[in-house]
């Protein structure tokens, strides 16, 4: 059974408290902890943008914790990308804060990426960051005071600072599914929820995102947007194979004044070919159609 995609549904659905158990399940299981939300605050996600040209969608929420958590799906490649998510999660900070608040009010901020495209490079399809501070000639890790620990209800240091997640979606492999946290992944890459997962969550987003309940109208507005979805794929697809015909024509450029300088230099055929890496057949076509232009 199909269901509908995940970035649309946080347009539309899971925005809806009744709805609340589909994303708390996600993230449950995403950050080993019973997730709660207590809200959903305003984000990019509010705005349904018919010409947003990279299709991103996010979501703010807070839960039970006072933490803030930022969900995005973003499915274009952007090369900026780590710097965007961090403004959103410094951006997160400064706005949740009143002014005149002792630094102590500054919220906890977890980020989670959902990216269709090979965000940095890496091999696993899963990352998490956080932030620590290492001694320079020790090499221990700075930690909390007693005092402090006690005061914030935080074990270390980096329990304050924003963390991290990247679920590389587009590169995962469905046909590998370990654990909980891949049931979902495959959920975000195929669509599908099979009857044998049993992650938080993924029940209810069986019920409450099966397409076929959809409206008239609000499957006619899910359609458009997989529409468009389709074509910014094939676009990029699109200037991705332009960009390599230039770096190609470039190198033939190249690869054609080589050939006619070395064969106006009585350099042999065989060892031109050999030298560049190409067929003596290729050479002897540069050579004969230079003699002929």
């Amino acid at each position: 059974m199909k269901l509908i995609r995940f970035d649309w549904a946080m347009k539309r659905m899971l925005r809806d408290k009744a709805n609340f158990v589909v994303l708390e399940g996600f993230l449950s299981v995403l950050l080993q902890d019973k997730i709660k939300i207590k809200s959903i605050l305003s984000s990019q996600g509010n705005k349904d943008n018919e010409d947003d040209k990279y299709n991103d969608v996010d979501i703010l929420v807070e839960n039970t914790k006072s933490e803030l958590i930022i969900v995005e799906v973003q499915n274009t490649k952007q090369i900026d990308y780590f710097h965007r998510i961090l403004y959103g999660a410094a951006k997160a900070i400064s706005e949740y804060i009143s002014e005149g608040q002792a630094y102590e009010n500054v919220k906890k901020i977890i980020s989670i990426t959902i990216a269709y495209f090979d965000l940095g490079q890496g091999e696993d399809y899963v990352y998490h960051g956080t932030t620590q501070f290492k001694g320079l000639h020790k090499g221990d890790i700075l930690s909390l005071s007693f005092q402090q620990r006690e005061k914030y209800k935080k074990d270390n240091v980096s329990a304050i600072y924003p963390e991290y997640w990247i679920i590389k979606a587009g590169l995962f492999d469905e046909q590998q599914v370990n654990d909980e946290l891949d049931e979902w992944i495959y959920f975000f890459k195929t669509g599908e929820v099979l009857d044998t997962f049993t992650a938080d969550g993924l029940e209810e987003a069986k019920e409450k995102l099966d397409k076929m309940k959809l409206s008239p109208e609000e499957r006619k507005a899910y359609e458009a947007y997989v529409e468009r979805l389709r074509k910014l794929a094939s676009k990029q697809i699109t200037d991705m194979q332009d960009i390599k015909d230039l770096i190609r024509e470039k190198v033939d450029e190249k690869v054609i004044k080589t050939v006619i300088g070395l064969n106006n230099n009585n350099v042999p055929i065989s060892i031109i070919a050999s030298s560049l890496d190409i067929s003596e057949e290729k050479v002897k076509a540069i050579i004969k159609k230079a003699s002929t232009s």
